[in-house]
């Protein structure tokens, strides 16, 4: 697989199958991501991979905690403007369409928000957090070694996605790892495994802007 299909290959799975994913293989995809874009070298990533009892005992505690207050950190900034509130609401109805969840069935609704969770069944998930002092280039150099890592993942035939969600949950986590809520912030989880191809979250169709719409180009 090439870096190209690595890129159009991956999206975000919210179903995976329960094939166990080898500890060898991790181990190899986060050897090569290491070398991931980093500003002055400062590396600011840790992370903590779970399978197995670990990671059921982990989703237990959170399954009986409520979300903190106040969160982690917020990421619905961007719904000020009008083109982003568009997009998480054109992605909203492609996916929970291709799900046959209508906006009134809060049962199914609800249990969609227990597989986030469950991070959809996935047999690994990467809980990713690191030191409170980093700042907002140092956030970006975690965003570049977590998509070195989904695309590393495409290579060896597995799949993820990424969960800002389990960021609601931070301090369960933090505290379930033996991480110091006091010096170091949660950022996400990404689920690993492998899709399930008949799964209709899998397959919808997802939108993305042109690049006239968010490039220029210039002295060419």
């Amino acid at each position: 697989m090439n870096v190209s299909e690595a890129v159009l290959s991956r999206r975000s799975v919210r179903k995976f199958q329960d094939t166990p994913v080898p500890l060898e293989t991790l181990r190899r995809v986060l050897e090569t991501a290491r070398w991931a874009p980093s500003g002055c070298n400062f590396q600011p990533w840790e992370a903590t991979v779970v399978s197995g009892e670990p990671l059921r005992a982990l989703q237990e505690r959170i399954l009986a905690s409520e979300p903190q207050d106040p969160k982690e950190y917020s990421w619905s900034e961007p719904e000020a403007l009008p083109e982003c509130v568009a997009r998480v609401r054109d992605l909203g109805t492609s996916m929970y369409g291709a799900m046959e969840i209508g906006r009134e069935n809060f049962d199914r609704r609800a249990e969609f928000v227990r597989n986030n969770i469950l991070s959809f069944g996935a047999p690994a998930v990467l809980l990713c957090y690191f030191p409170r002092v980093m700042g907002p280039p140092q956030w970006s150099d975690v965003g570049m070694w977590l998509q070195t890592i989904m695309l590393l993942l495409r290579e060896e035939g597995l799949d993820s996605c990424p969960q800002e969600f389990l960021s609601i949950y931070a301090k369960v986590i933090k505290d379930f790892l033996g991480v110091s809520d006091e010096s170091h912030i949660f950022f996400c989880g990404i689920a690993i495994g492998h899709r399930d191809p008949e799964a209709p979250v899998n397959g919808f169709e997802r939108e993305r802007a042109t690049v006239d719409e968010k490039v220029r180009f210039l002295g060419f």
